[in-house]
Order: C-alpha cells, then sequence, then structure tokens
C-alpha cells in the first residue's frame, strides 16, 4: 500500500568525527533522538571547554519529540545533555548505571528535579507515537550497553550503539546474540552501525585478557601502584579492585570523576569492593609503599586531572617516589598522544615505572569497540536492505561500507552520509535528497553558542599576533587632538626595545587624523578603519605580524 508519510533519519553529530554523537529517527509527526554527546576542543578553538551538536531543527519541532533514548554512558553519548535539557526538556530514557551518570550531570547542573527520567533494559519495549522501540544488550568499555530497535510502520530500524562482541565478559552480561539473530529474521530495513574500527582486522580481543596482565604487574611492583584508566570503564576497575585483594594492597581513588562513577557502580551493583579496602587519599602515606593501590583518572593527559598532577608533582595527598609503578590502562584517542606523551615523559623522570603502550604490547587495554569480524557479524546477523555507517572519521565510515557490501549488502544501498544529510524512505525506497541545519554549538565557561567564528579569529589573532591600543583625546569644538596617540600593547613587542617603532606608530596616526580633518570627516567608525589600515599596513611591512589595533577616540 502506498503512503504519503516517510520515515527520516539523520545525525546531528558522530559523523565524520569522533565524539558529539547525536541521531535522529522521525516518522510522521514522531521524533526518538539517540544520544546526546559532546566532544573535547582541538588546540585551534581557543577557550572552548566543549562542543555540542546544533540542536536548532530539534528546537523548530519540539513538540514532535517524543523522547530521547541514550545507549549507553560514554560522554560522547551523554556529555551534551545538560545543555539539551536547557533548550528542550523530554523524557530520558536509559539503563540504570547509564541513569546514574546522567544524574550526576544534572545534579551538577541543577536540572535534576525537572528531568523525567526512565529506566530501561533490554525486555523493555515502549511506544512512542507510531514508533515502537525495543532493545538488545551489547558489550562495550562500560556496563549496561542497549542496541535500539525502531519498528515503524516503514519497517524496523535497528541503532547498534558502540558494541563489540566478548564471549567472555568480564560482568558475565553476554550480547543478546540470538535476539539479534531474531530481529534479523523479522527483517530490518535499515541498520545504523559504529564505525570506530571498521579498519582494524579481525575480532576485538576479550576484556578477561586484560586479567592476567593486571594481575602480574600487581605481583612483580616494589612500590606504590597507579592506575589510570576511564573510570567508566567498570569492568577493568573491577580488574583492578581483584588484583588488590589478591596482593594484599588497599586501593585510594584520585579524581573526581573517580570517586563519582566509582560510588554510582558501586551503589546500583555494578561493581564489589571487599568491606575496608577503600582508604582516603590522605592515608595513603600512612602506608608502607607495598601495601597500596591507586586508581586515578587522566589516562587521556588532561591537564587538571590526576596523574597530570602527580606526574608534575602539585596532587596534595599522593606522590609519586622512584620504583612506584604506573599503569596507562587506556589508549589515548586520537588527538590526546601529544599530551600523554609528555606525561610518560614526566613519569620517567620522577623514576617511576611506566607501564604503557597499546594492548597488544602491554595487555593492560583492549578496545570497546568492534574490529572488522564483530562488524560483519553483526551484519551479518542483522541483514539489512540499507546500511548507514556512523560514529567515525570518513575513512572508517568508507571502510565499513566495504565490509557491508562483503557480506551481502547490495551496492547502493549504503549512504554515507554528512552531520545534517537526511536519508527519506517511503514504501521502503530510501534516497538521499535534502539536509536539515547541523553543525558545532561552543560551550564556553557558562556561554552555550555565543562564541562564533568571529569570537574564535579575534582569539586566534590575539594569541599569534598580539594586540595594539591606540588612545586619542580629540578637542569637540576644534576637532584637534590635544593628548596623544597613546600607544599600549600587548603581547606584540615589549614597548621598552620598540620605542623607534612605536614611536613611528603614533605619527601615523597623528599624520592620519590630520588628513581627515582636512578633509572634514568626522565620522569616528571612517576615523577608525583609517587608523587601522595605515597602521596595520606599516606594521605588517616593519614586523611580518599582525596584530589586533584597537583605535579609541575620546572627544572632550
Amino acid at each position: 500500500m502506498q503512503t504519503k508519510e516517510n520515515l527520516a533519519i539523520f545525525a546531528l553529530g558522530g559523523i565524520n568525527e569522533i565524539g558529539k554523537n547525536m541521531y535522529v529517527i522521525q516518522y510522521a509527526d514522531d521524533i526518538v533522538i539517540i544520544d546526546c554527546g559532546g566532544k573535547f576542543p582541538d588546540e585551534s578553538l581557543l577557550g572552548i571547554d566543549l562542543i555540542i551538536p546544533d540542536i536548532s531543527y530539534l528546537e523548530e519541532n519540539k513538540d514532535k519529540i517524543r523522547a530521547l533514548v541514550v545507549t549507553h554512558g560514554h560522554e560522547d553519548h551523554i556529555g551534551g545533555i545538560p545543555y539539551f535539557l536547557r533548550k528542550i526538556n523530554v523524557p530520558i530514557y536509559a539503563t540504570a548505571f547509564t541513569l546514574g551518570l546522567i544524574e550526576l550531570k544534572l545534579d551538577e547542573h541543577k536540572l535534576k528535579r525537572d528531568t523525567k527520567l526512565i529506566e530501561i533494559n533490554s525486555k523493555t519495549e515502549i511506544e512512542f507515537g507510531k514508533i515502537k522501540t525495543s532493545f538488545f544488550k551489547t558489550n562495550h568499555s562500560i556496563p549496561d550497553c542497549l542496541g535500539i530497535v525502531l519498528h515503524t510502520p516503514e519497517g524496523n530500524v535497528v541503532h547498534t550503539g558502540d558494541f563489540k562482541f566478548d564471549l567472555t565478559p568480564m560482568n558475565n552480561e553476554y550480547s543478546d546474540i540470538h535476539k539479534m539473530a531474531d530481529i534479523g529474521q523479522e527483517g530490518v530495513l535499515v541498520l545504523i552501525s559504529e564505525s570506530t574500527n571498521a579498519e582494524r582486522p579481525g575480532l576485538t580481543p576479550s576484556e578477561r585478557m586484560v586479567e592476567g596482565h593486571m594481575l602480574e604487574a600487581f605481583t612483580k611492583a616494589t612500590g606504590k601502584i597507579f592506575v589510570s584508566t576511564f573510570a567508566s570503564n567498570v569492568n577493568r576497575v573491577q580488574q583492578v579492585v581483584e588484583a588488590a585483594a589478591k596482593t594484599n594492597r588497599k586501593l585510594a581513588l584520585l579524581g573526581r570523576s573517580m570517586v563519582n562513577i566509582v560510588s554510582v557502580a558501586i551503589e546500583r551493583g555494578y561493581l564489589t569492593i571487599p568491606d575496608g579496602m577503600l582508604i582516603e587519599a590522605q592515608e595513603i602515606d600512612a602506608l608502607s609503599s607495598e601495601k597500596v593501590a591507586i586508581l586515578c583518572t587522566g589516562s587521556q593527559g588532561e591537564p587538571n586531572a590526576a596523574l597530570a598532577r602527580l606526574a608534575t608533582g602539585n596532587y596534595r595527598d599522593a606522590a609519586i617516589y622512584p620504583g612506584d609503578t604506573i599503569i596507562l590502562a587506556a589508549s589515548p584517542i586520537p588527538g590526546n598522544e601529544r599530551s600523554v606523551s609528555s606525561i610518560i615523559d614526566n613519569l620517567f623522570q620522577l623514576g617511576a615505572k611506566v607501564i604503557y603502550g597499546s594492548g597488544s604490547t602491554t595487555g593492560m587495554h583492549v578496545s570497546g569497540h568492534g574490529y572488522q569480524e564483530d562488524l560483519k557479524l553483526m551484519l551479518t546477523l542483522m541483514k539489512p536492505t540499507y546500511f548507514i555507517p556512523i560514529h567515525g572519521e570518513y575513512r572508517m565510515l568508507h571502510h565499513h561500507r566495504l565490509l557491508a557490501e562483503s557480506v551481502g549488502v547490495e551496492k547502493g544501498n549504503t549512504f554515507i552520509i554528512q552531520n545534517g544529510d537526511v536519508v527519506d524512505i517511503q514504501n521502503k525506497v530510501a534516497r538521499k535528497t535534502r539536509k536539515i541545519p547541523a553543525g558545532d554549538t561552543y560551550i564556553d565557561g557558562m556561554g552555550v553558542g555565543d562564541v562564533g567564528q568571529i569570537v574564535l579569529r579575534d582569539r586566534k589573532q590575539l594569541s599569534e599576533d598580539g594586540m595594539l591600543v591606540i588612545v586619542i583625546t580629540i578637542n569637540k569644538v576644534e576637532r584637534k587632538i590635544i593628548s596623544g596617540p597613546d600607544t599600549i600593547t600587548r603581547g606584540f613587542v615589549y614597548a621598552r626595545n620598540a620605542d623607534d617603532l612605536l614611536k613611528e606608530v603614533n605619527r601615523l596616526v597623528k599624520k592620519t587624523v590630520e588628513e581627515l580633518q582636512a578633509e572634514n570627516t568626522r565620522q569616528w567608525n571612517i576615523m577608525k578603519q583609517s587608523i587601522k589600515k595605515s597602521v596595520g599596513q606599516y606594521l605588517f611591512a616593519q614586523t611580518r605580524r599582525r596584530p589586533m589595533i584597537l583605535p579609541i577616540i575620546i572627544e572632550i
């Protein structure tokens, strides 16, 4: 039967990037949002704290939004939620552990009281208007992850969330492989699947592989042991707890997110720590070094995290001494390699033994994202008609398309989209013909979206070439300079060493003002532009620098 209503699928973040994941499924007047993440800025975004998706389309259509469904609790999937809720307050559906992490964020932003949080699990079924939703369990590097099936009148859409197939998971929470096969048998119109490790051949190693390596390192260590990992990797934290118990060490937690997330994991039954094992940071020095293990944040080289401060000797309650062992039980996210290397250098200078590197080198880390064989297994189980690879940079999406074609997805039925591209499906035929607004929203302190390209361009100019402020006082009646020009520089040249240069700048300013007065030009904006132009050209000729020039004209 022909239908006028159509199914639309699009991403507001997470495509051609790692981070700020946000995907939208819309059928007629019903919208379901999947995830609302953030990502951290690179060095070019001066002063920016976080980047979240542009949600202007959702704001225009907020009366159609039925739910925000969250696949799991990583920052790139929940980091944007507080900022989203300030604009659009919708019910949030997530598993128990994920809700615990979301609640930490909402408490911090004082939004918890006004937000409706609904706990779901792999057996939950919910109807959001014409979109019925069910779920299946997946493995990842954080507990309580779900894939989502959206049953629409056009057909079933499956969003995998982040996943791998771990056949021996640490927490004995196995992937719902049989359920996935049943979903595939029922028929999948569109599969939306993550692509992070689409370039890596083979199967992702099991998290259990880390267990033996961690215990071996604990057994061999002589001084204190510091383990830095993602606080959200509760299975890794459990391995550290078990290694500490077997080697008779107490455990301290350093870093706010480590303390908060471990508290949530214990409270909700995802982490078991023996009575009496946890100690406060202030108690570390009271015990002999062979009796202490320390779990800390900072595995990605974050400058204010516990590990960076320990590496520079700036942590109040703990210190690293020669002979201590440091284990980096996480690999650097692309872009963080330089800051991680710098911390490792500092740790070696302190005389510590540092165990770092990829999982295959040290055995201390395995990825939570499926390699090629995992991705092919998901595709084979689901047998989709159409395929949309997500969660990755372009080359990853491209490799995922090749994998899909190798297991039977028809050529031409894979859509490699950009953020904002809409895949419309009507009468089971999919087309990519339109775009909606999509982009980055910058968080800077308390400001959301109030810093744009012009402000960033000014910050870049100030950071590279500094600034020059020129102050002139002009008589209101006679239109003559009665004071100045006075020149103040910051970050451009040191004034005492550039006397001749600044004298020439002042002469140029005076000349420019007098010429404009002779022409009877009295508009301040024209005068300011002329000063900027003449001084800017002179300074570039002399110094090959382009400082920001700020003329200030005072009329008395």
